[in-house]
């Protein structure tokens, strides 16, 4: 149990949290045992429609335009996702704003009490800081009901945490080699823990357009409504507009873009006018609710560009898949003299894989490391750029904040600063930006 002083305030809270695994925030043990025994102490149980997110990249935007849709629609909206950037109360919101911190401790309080009756013998259940805190994002939800909530997968879906949930629609987005060590090696590997959100009878939708088959087979073996981007729905149009199509000839024209770049948003776009339109009896939504969610809509971290020259770009990519739509997006922008990139990676990534996409595109590597458990080097990034003959000149700095600092003194007005590799890179520099501020 946190001690009474811990227990009166959230930062008191999240240091009990840490306090549970070795590992603290990075501790990772998947299985849905212990979150079961906790979330039935609790007595939680589903008060609304329930739409759980997986996906190797796209899951945050993808609950960003489902969070915006129904709360234009008039609809409280519960949405849990993760990691936060700058505060822990990011995690948890209702109708798009971060609970205050008396709501999550009292959360917090309720997860603890049921941890302690819930293990063996007198001794407490042990959970994971994630475990934890998706625990607390429920019971924020029951003590404030929502009209639809929205759960962000933490890692994988089969045995992560909010898989402990049973989704009335599941949505996986797309599926690249990340977190190689927990999920397989392989896409077929990932995509069958993906598939795990998936339930029997129950729409599972999926935007990845080379789908493998473990999931399609994973779906069909259990009994899931399977729609697939391409087969079941998807979309067609211009630079200017779109139009979303789906089953029984649906049309749904006069789109226009989504309001955060890249290609691949029409289809994570898609994927959730697919699901709208499966939850459209319970949960009723007008096209222009639909228009203005997909175009006022601000994420921050997903190909960010904070306005002033020089132009600074924030993204948090940090696999090869990711990396490629940030390059895709940077050739889009339009003309910069020079590119300065401020990168800080965790180890356990496909450094190699993530930095290619990027070979020739920067003139000036600042190279960060993180000062967390599995953090990368600046001298790992370094070689790697080396070895992979990406160009450019290297510098390497103690963290990423440092990093940036000097990137601000280098670059002229015409010069862009881009910042990714990992959401701890992309906190540090809005923490350093803010201040300057």
């Amino acid at each position: 149990m946190p001690d009474e002083e811990q227990a009166t305030t959230l930062s008191g809270w999240l240091a009990h949290l840490e306090s549970l695994h070795p590992k603290g925030q990075a501790g990772i043990e998947l299985g849905l045992e212990r979150v079961a025994r906790v979330k039935q102490a609790l007595g939680q149980k589903p008060q609304c429609p329930l739409i759980i997110v997986g996906g190797t990249n796209g899951k945050g935007s993808t609950c960003a335009y489902l969070e915006a849709i129904y709360t234009y629609a008039g609809y409280r909206v519960g949405c849990y996702t993760s990691p936060h950037l700058l505060e822990y109360n990011e995690r948890v919101r209702i109708d798009g704003v971060p609970v205050d911190d008396a709501t999550l401790c009292a959360a917090f309080a309720k997860v603890e009490t049921a941890r302690q009756v819930a293990g063996d013998r007198g001794h407490p259940l042990a959970l994971t800081y994630f475990e934890f805190g998706t625990l607390a994002a429920w019971e924020v939800f029951a003590a404030h009901p929502v009209d639809v909530l929205i759960l962000e997968v933490g890692l994988g879906g089969r045995l992560d945490a909010v898989n402990a949930y049973d989704a009335d629609v599941a949505i996986v987005t797309g599926i690249a080699l990340d977190h190689t060590d927990w999920l397989g090696n392989t896409r077929e590997a990932i995509a069958f823990e993906k598939a795990g959100i998936y339930r029997a009878g129950k729409p599972a939708i999926c935007a990845d357009p080379a789908p493998p088959q473990s999931l399609i087979d994973h779906a069909q073996a259990i009994g899931a409504d399977l729609q697939l981007l391409g087969r079941d729905f998807g979309y067609f149009g211009d630079k200017t507009q779109w139009t979303f199509w789906g089953r029984d000839q649906l049309r749904r024209g006069g789109l226009a873009n989504p309001a955060l770049r890249g290609a691949y948003q029409l289809r994570n776009a898609s994927a959730v006018l697919a699901a709208i339109e499966l939850l459209k009896d319970r949960l009723p939504v007008s096209m222009q609710a639909v228009r203005r969610g997909l175009i006022e809509l601000d994420v921050p971290g997903r190909f960010q560009v904070l306005p002033g020259r020089p132009a600074i770009v924030l993204d948090v990519a940090h696999n090869p898949q990711a990396v490629a739509g940030l390059a895709d997006n940077l050739g889009d922008m339009g003309f910069s003299e020079k590119t300065i990139a401020v990168i800080g990676m965790l180890g356990d990534k496909d450094i190699a894989g993530a930095l290619a996409p990027l070979a020739g595109k920067v003139d000036v590597w600042l190279l960060a490391g993180l000062d967390v458990a599995r953090g990368a080097s600046a001298e790992t990034l370094a070689k790697v750029v080396a070895d992979g003959k990406l160009g450019g000149r290297v510098e390497c700095f103690a963290s990423p904040g440092l990093a940036f600092e000097w990137a601000a003194k280098l670059a002229g007005e015409n010069d862009r600063i881009l910042v990714f590799g990992s959401f701890y890179t992309v906190a540090a520099v809005m923490r350093v930006v803010k201040n300057r501020r």
